[in-house]
Order: structure tokens, then C-alpha cells, then sequence
């Protein structure tokens, strides 16, 4: 009797617990994770293929591409240089686990060149993906936690990819790096007589006229 009656006061006293106030486990969420890419203000890209590889070694083919997320602020400032934003917007990578790797092929417009790169995902960038939908920021408590989770690619001239995903307070978090290599096959991988998507727009010749291209100020 007295260990039912010890058993009984322990499950009221668990019950009473109060719950976590940052749980976002009952709050609306996608089933999967959003790939997008960003580029450095005025240095246009044009991603022409991708593919993601799961943690469970499945691969998915075709996860995104066309134009990334940049910006050209008049401002007469040297903005290129370094990074300063990851974009907004990514498409749903459906079916898939959380990456262990990303390959991305991608025309860098104002050098002209082509890259492609196998990216690896580390660990770190998979907990705060899974955070980032399950926790609840501890600025806003009594907002619902995030939609779906979130994984950026910057890419930029020289073939440099910066890898960021987003917290639960919807911060950018930088998690990987990685250096291309150039395409031998060039643009479209030859197939369109070496064009690439699309001419180096005029905000950006002037811009390079003045500041040139920042190699180095990615890394």
C-alpha cells in the first residue's frame, strides 16, 4: 500500500509539472527542408543544377536552381564585399532527411565562369535545422516556432560557398564553407555554344568599374 501510495504522489507530481515553454512540438511545421541561395550584392549567379544526399544516403536530383537572392543598393558603397544577408526565400527539398551533403553547379556571371561543388553538411548545421522547427525563439516566447527549416548556399566569385542555416529566432548561422572548382564544360556544360543565362547588367559594370570584384572578402 505504502508504494502505491508513493507511486501515486510521484505521477501527480510529474503531472504538475509545468511543460516547456519553448516547446514548439504542437506548432505547425513543414515535413521537409528548404534549400535556397544567395549571392553577394551585385555579383549575379545563375545555379544551374542541384542535387541534395540525405542522411540516409538517399539522393535527390534536380532540388533547385535559377537566379539567387542579392541585391543592388545605390548607395556608392563597396556592399559586395563580404556577406550581408542569406535571402528570404527556398524551395522545399520533398522527401528528403536532413542533408549530409549538396552538390551545386553555378555560372558566376560577372567573371564569366562555372563552378560546381560537393558541399558536406555538418553535424552542427542538422541539430540547429531541427532546433530551428522544434524550439521556440527565447526572444518571443508566445510566438509559434518556424514553418520549416532552412539551409542558404552563398555562392560567390573564385567559386566560394558559404553554408548558412537559419535559428529558431530566425538568425543566420554560419555553418560550412567550401571551395569549387571550375566547370570544364563551361556554361550549360557546352551545350549552348558557351553562352551564359544571361549579359553582366550595367549596375553591375559600374560597380566593378569603381570597386572591382572583392576576391577574398568571402571567406
Amino acid at each position: 500500500m505504502k508504494l502505491l501510495t508513493t507511486m501515486i504522489c510521484v505521477l501527480l507530481i510529474s503531472g504538475c509539472q509545468p511543460s516547456d515553454p519553448l516547446s514548439a512540438k504542437n506548432d505547425p511545421k513543414s515535413p521537409w527542408w528548404e534549400l535556397g541561395f544567395t549571392e553577394p550584392d551585385y555579383m549575379k549567379v545563375w545555379v544551374e543544377d542541384t542535387s541534395v544526399e540525405d542522411i540516409k544516403g538517399r539522393v535527390f536530383l534536380r532540388t533547385g536552381g535559377g537566379s539567387a537572392s542579392g541585391g543592388q543598393p545605390e548607395d556608392g558603397t563597396a556592399s559586395a564585399q563580404g556577406w550581408h544577408g542569406v535571402g528570404s526565400n527556398g524551395k522545399n527539398v520533398v522527401g528528403a532527411d536532413p542533408p549530409e551533403r549538396i552538390y551545386v553547379r553555378w555560372q558566376s556571371i560577372v567573371e564569366p565562369q562555372t563552378y560546381k561543388v560537393w558541399v558536406d553538411i555538418p553535424e552542427e548545421a542538422r541539430r540547429l535545422m531541427l532546433e530551428s522547427v522544434n524550439q521556440r525563439c527565447a526572444k518571443t516566447p508566445e510566438q509559434k516556432g518556424r514553418y520549416s527549416a532552412s539551409l542558404y548556399l552563398g555562392l560567390a566569385p573564385g567559386g566560394v560557398v558559404q553554408v548558412w542555416v537559419r535559428d529558431s529566432c530566425h538568425h543566420s548561422v554560419k555553418v560550412a564553407r567550401a571551395q569549387a572548382e571550375v566547370e570544364p564544360l563551361g556554361p550549360s556544360q557546352g551545350k549552348n555554344q558557351g553562352r551564359y543565362a544571361y549579359p553582366v547588367s550595367e549596375n553591375s559594370k559600374r560597380y566593378i568599374d569603381k570597386f572591382g570584384i572583392p576576391y577574398g572578402s568571402w571567406q
